[in-house]
C-alpha cells in the first residue's frame, strides 16, 4: 500500500511559477514510476508527466513539454512538478499517482493522491 499526498499548489498569476510536491508513504517508492495528472473542471483527468523509477526517463504532454519539469528524490520519497510560464488553461486539481511503469493512460497507475489545487489567473 502506498499513500500520496500533494502539497504546493495555490492562486498564480499567468506566468507564474509553482512547485508541486508530492510525499509518498512505504519504503518501496523507488521501484514505482510515478505520474503527474490533472482535471479540470467539467472535463476528464489528462496526463501531465510520468517519470521512470529511476528518474532517468520522463515523458511530458504536448501543452506543458517546455514548462512543466518532473523529477523525484528517492531519498525523501517525493516526486515534484515544477510549473513556469503558467497559463490560465493550466488551472486544475493536480494528482500524483505511482504505477508499474510510465504511461500516459491513468488507467496504468494504482495509487492517487487526493489532488492539489492549481488556479493560474488572467
Amino acid at each position: 500500500q502506498v499513500q500520496l499526498i500533494e502539497s504546493g499548489g495555490g492562486l498564480v498569476q499567468a506566468g507564474g511559477s509553482l512547485r508541486l510536491s508530492c510525499a509518498a508513504s512505504g519504503r518501496t517508492f523507488s521501484r514505482y514510476a510515478m505520474g503527474w495528472f490533472r482535471q479540470a473542471p467539467g472535463k476528464e483527468r489528462e496526463f501531465v508527466a510520468t517519470i521512470g523509477w529511476s528518474g532517468g526517463s520522463t515523458y511530458y504532454a504536448d501543452s506543458v513539454k517546455g514548462r512543466f519539469t518532473i523529477s523525484r528524490d528517492n531519498a525523501k520519497n517525493t516526486v515534484y512538478l515544477q510549473m513556469i510560464s503558467l497559463k490560465p488553461e493550466d488551472t486544475a486539481v493536480y494528482y500524483c499517482a505511482s504505477g508499474r511503469y510510465t504511461d500516459y493512460a491513468p488507467k496504468s497507475y494504482v495509487y492517487w493522491g487526493q489532488g492539489t489545487q492549481v488556479t493560474v489567473s488572467s
